[in-house]
């Protein structure tokens, strides 16, 4: 049994196989010399001193190079732009990713031609199986058919979101329309549900089937359960219509978000306590012009002296358009119409069936046992914050209150003294200096070779193949593998870019048959194929990369793509001829791990179906390895790995990060009870409740849920007239799941607590831990990976359920 404990980072694990045959699989020396060619004040004992810290592998010296350069080129600008160009020059584009089909915006209708090319000849065969033989093909083809059409989707869906070209956005949103609309064709196609199900029946193709295979089978027969396939033609073609519009309105709510109020005026005296710089930069004829959403409210609700003030500020901030809310009502309607129309009680229950958790009730014993469990925190954090209050002599507005419109403003005054009483310095970035942004990469790339035998290399990009000059690619190198996977990182700032830091799986992993590769030589010599693809299996990936697989018989697979998005800081312009690289505050690096804990279930999560593969598991066990990684983001043991200061080089004291998670834990009992206001919010909302709404009723129906929740749960009265729910994103790429992050919190932090920090009392942790917990991605079911990994001999556990959610709750999240 491997010992995961924290004490066993300064070495490699042994890793085992994978549990499953086929499971090899979905959705992360400090440097001889430092920054070499934008340092050049730096001293040499300092620079050098790094080479031999913790050197990542002594069996393969060329990855000291690479853990060099992988430092550099996020550090170092110069290194980037020689780095990056080296391929650039006299080369065709390569296509986004490496997509062949993608050197222009026109390509994105090709790609989506072909792919429907694909998917409609799968479909005919399926159709046309009768013998038993045939049959057991079922499970692997509409699987691969699952594929393409995510191959189209999720990468058209993140490029319209990223790409700075508005042809190339309108483009892929075009592909991705036409995909979704066809995938929700093929979801009340009742030919595909009766082939599936008449194989599942019988006995020697069950029999023949893999556990993965099994697994898949099961989920498409419940997505297809989902589509109302039993229904009639006219409620089929009604789910469709019904789909497609929640897609629509959906991702208008999201686009839409904005404030009732756009801006407020107030005269400058009015945000005395305010940054004067910030201020001056807002002040127009005399007059302050403040946005009521963004950096500039959230500030000023931090620093603004005057209550009155904050007020306006606050009621600005929470009250959402009339439009959006709409929108949001619209989308909430329309689900219930759906789950009616399905069979289910509600969109919650339906969206919840194939869930840890099952139910909506649940759910709700989860948050109200978690609710409880943290309800003494949140209350002594409230009289805490309370006492600021009273003890100020600027507070004549309610004084024996602690309103909610005071709480970010004491929040940060009790958080600033006691970084102040616990710091030798009262820089609020003293941390920063060790959290350079390539030390940080270095970091986590130590850290995952050390668990799982996983590095993560440099690689060039070629021309066309990235959306911005600032994406860097990395190559994701087992031990014994070789290349495992691809990240895209695009994690700098920039105009018009989203400041939401996201995972994003492009392509997963899944084992490419020979027939594919037959069916992709015959596409090279196509006019459709013809000089675009050199070999078959770059063809059968459309260009994207590939691999042998030696667990599985030297398989050719296609290898997980990802890509990460953060919005770190540039340095100044000013900075840069000094050397300085972008360094992250400690909030941003914990956000780093925890979009690299998601990627890292997708690059261990290698199967040969990718309906089960890394992410591609139930949502409300997706946010564990991300959660997760957040722990390991402030351990003295990794941050001993690689956390050194960007000039000196001198290590980072790790106790100064321990003080910071105190301070900051001083008020995680707020934080866990506003995640348990909005995971109830979010349920509520996905009740049968919005089928007796009116069309157009303005956002009263929702701000009616929204504001009795907060009435029911939270410890700071919410005020009326407020309708935050308008900004709640998440409530339609959440929809009905939004509990899952919390419920994962309570899950790592057991983890956490009992395998990593526990000396390897659990059953995983390590290699183990990667092995029998990410890299099954949902091909396991979720309880049964918990309850293994903690070691749980009997009890109910493994078997899920209320009494489990129960049980998860009364854990609760502040481990």
């Amino acid at each position: 049994m491997l010992k995961p404990s924290l004490s066993d980072l300064g070495r490699p694990f042994a890793r085992r196989p994978w549990t499953c045959p086929r499971c090899v699989r979905e959705q992360r020396r400090a440097a001889r010399r430092c920054l070499v060619t934008s340092a050049p004040n730096q001293g040499a004992a300092a620079t050098a001193a790094a080479a031999d810290v913790h050197p990542v592998s002594r069996a393969a010296p060329s990855t000291h190079y690479d853990d060099r350069t992988l430092r550099q080129i996020f550090d170092s600008a110069p290194f980037w732009k020689t780095f990056s160009t080296k391929q650039q020059r006299g080369s065709k584009n390569a296509g986004l990713f490496q997509n062949r089909y993608l050197t222009r915006p026109e390509g994105f209708q090709h790609f989506a031609d072909i792919t429907l090319q694909k998917c409609k000849r799968i479909v005919a065969a399926v159709l046309g199986y009768s013998t038993p033989d045939d049959l057991k093909r079922v499970a692997r083809d509409l699987d691969r058919l699952s594929d393409l059409l995510c191959r189209v989707i999720d990468l058209s869906d993140f490029v319209r979101s990223v790409h700075p070209d508005r042809k190339v956005q309108a483009a892929a949103t075009q592909a991705y329309a036409a995909m979704l609309e066809y995938m929700n064709v093929l979801n009340t196609t009742t030919g595909l549900n009766e082939q599936l199900k008449k194989a599942v029946e019988m006995p020697e193709v069950y029999g023949s089937w893999s556990e993965e295979e099994r697994t898949v089978a099961g989920i498409l027969m419940r997505d297809f359960a989902k589509s109302a396939i039993d229904l009639s033609e006219a409620d089929r073609r009604a789910f469709v219509d019904i789909s497609n519009e929640i897609a629509e309105v959906g991702t208008g709510f999201v686009d839409h978000m904005a404030a009732e109020t756009a801006s407020l005026s107030f005269e400058s005296s009015r945000l005395k306590g305010m940054d004067p710089m910030l201020v001056r930069q807002l002040t127009r004829w005399g007059s302050v012009s403040l946005p009521t959403v963004g950096m500039p409210a959230s500030l000023a609700l931090r620093t603004v002296e005057d209550p009155e003030t904050r007020r306006e500020i606050y009621m600005a901030n929470r009250t959402s358009s009339h439009q959006n809310l709409d929108r949001l009502e619209q989308l909430l309607k329309r689900r219930a119409e759906l789950a009616k129309l399905s069979g289910y009680e509600s969109y919650a229950h339906m969206t919840l069936s194939d869930k840890m958790a099952q139910s909506p009730e649940a759910v709700t014993s989860f948050l109200d046992a978690l609710a409880k469990d943290n309800a003494p925190q949140a209350r002594a954090e409230v009289q805490e914050l309370l006492a600021l209050k009273q003890a100020d002599a600027r507070a004549g507005n309610f004084p024996a209150e602690l309103n909610a419109w005071d709480r970010d403003y004491y929040s940060a005054h009790l958080t600033s003294s006691l970084r102040a009483s616990t710091t030798k310095t009262r820089h609020p970035d003293f941390l920063s200096a060790y959290f350079s942004l390539g030390t940080v990469m270095q970091g986590l790339s130590r850290l995952f070779h050390r668990l799982y035998g996983l590095r993560l290399v440099p690689c060039e990009p070629l021309p066309g193949e990235t959306w911005n000059p600032d994406v860097r690619r990395l190559d994701v190198m087992d031990d014994i593998e070789g290349r495992v996977a691809v990240i895209y990182c695009d994690l700098f700032e920039r105009a018009g870019k989203s400041p939401n830091p996201a995972h994003f799986t492009l392509r997963c992993s899944r084992r490419i048959g020979v027939e594919e590769l037959q069916e992709a030589a015959e596409l090279c010599e196509q006019a459709a194929g013809g000089g675009l693809f050199a070999t078959a299996r770059e063809a059968a990936n459309d260009g994207l990369a590939t691999n042998t697989n030696p667990l599985d018989g030297n398989a050719v697979y296609q290898l997980p793509t990802i890509a990460l998005i953060c919005d770190f800081a540039l340095p100044p312009p000013s900075s840069t001829a000094s050397g300085r690289p972008t360094l992250l505050t400690f909030r941003e690096l914990t956000t780093l791990f925890h979009e690299m804990g998601h990627a890292l279930h997708s690059i261990c999560g290698r199967t040969a179906l990718q309906n089960v593969s890394g992410t591609r598991c139930a949502t409300d066990f997706a946010e564990l390895p991300s959660v997760l990684m957040e722990s390991f983001a402030s351990a003295p043991e990794v941050l001993a790995l690689w956390a050194r200061h960007w000039e000196t080089d001198a290590p980072l004291d790790v106790g100064r990060v321990a003080e910071r998670v105190a301070v900051e834990g001083r008020l995680a009992g707020q934080e866990i009870e506003s995640q348990v206001l909005l995971g109830v919010v979010d349920q509520r909302l996905h009740s049968a409740l919005p089928l007796q709404w009116a069309e157009g009723g303005g956002g009263r129906e929702s701000t009616a849920v929204y504001q009795g929740v907060w009435g029911e749960y939270s410890s700071v009265r919410e005020p009326v007239g407020t309708s935050w729910q308008g900004f709640f994103g998440h409530l339609f790429g959440y929809g009905g799941s939004y509990y899952s992050y919390l419920f994962d919190r309570a899950i790592a932090g057991k983890i956490w607590g009992n395998v990593f920090q526990g000396g390897g009392r659990g059953g995983g942790g390590g290699g183990g831990f990667g092995g029998g917990v990410w890299g099954r991605g949902g091909g396991r079911d979720g309880w049964r990976c918990v309850a293994g990994v903690l070691g749980e001999k009997g009890g109910g556990l493994a078997e899920g359920g209320k009494g489990a959610m129960e049980e998860v709750g009364r854990w609760g999240v502040g481990g």
